[in-house]
């Protein structure tokens, strides 16, 4: 499993209207996009959920490194890049995923929180720690979802869930879901996945 995420920060007066009419007319076209587990068209608003920000976040979630590199040269990433820029595309390697207690369930709101590894840990600790929580957050009620990766060029772990409620049951940045594309969410690896 590999994830990505692209954020683009706009400004505090930004119409996030625009954002959700995008989705509401783009956000199918992913929705058999192969070598695509998950992709969760995320916004936050300046002042909801204790956002600093208006943001558009997509988060995805990939079985197959082909399917993402079709999306990011020769897909519909060459959209937002011509109407808003080209973002950095943050990559990180699976390290756990896990259906949550609510799967199935349509998805209202995302947790993402990031975590630098600190110098000094036991490396295979501090990742199996990881995966431990992707897993406990999973059994919470109202998840859908739970995943766990890292970055081992920055040693960043991210934590990313899907939530039934309007408040989820997990640290970290919340993200309203406008739409969710999952064709291959049954593709997708579960567990620990080394």
């Amino acid at each position: 499993m590999h994830a990505m995420q692209y954020a683009m920060t706009l400004p505090a007066d930004y119409d996030m209207g625009v954002i959700r009419s995008r989705v509401s007319r783009l956000g199918h076209k992913l929705d058999d996009w192969e070598g695509l587990g998950l992709k969760a068209y995320l916004i936050r608003e300046r002042g909801v959920h204790g956002s600093p920000v208006n943001q558009y976040a997509p988060f995805y979630l990939w079985h197959s490194t082909q399917g993402m590199n079709r999306f990011l040269w020769g897909g519909p990433f060459q959209g937002p890049v011509d109407d808003f820029g080209r973002p950095a595309v943050q990559q990180w390697t699976g390290l756990a995923y896990e259906e949550g207690a609510a799967a199935g369930s349509p998805a209202a709101v995302a947790a993402v929180r990031r975590r630098s590894v600190p110098d000094g840990v036991v490396i295979a600790e501090f990742m199996d720690e990881a995966a431990a929580e992707a897993q406990r957050l999973a059994g919470e009620d109202g998840a859908v979802l739970a995943a766990a990766v890292v970055d081992s060029r920055h040693w960043e772990v991210v934590h990313f869930s899907l939530w039934e409620q309007q408040e989820p049951k997990a640290e970290g940045d919340v993200f309203q879901v406008l739409h969710l594309s999952a064709p291959g969410l049954h593709r997708l690896p579960r567990g620990r996945q080394w």
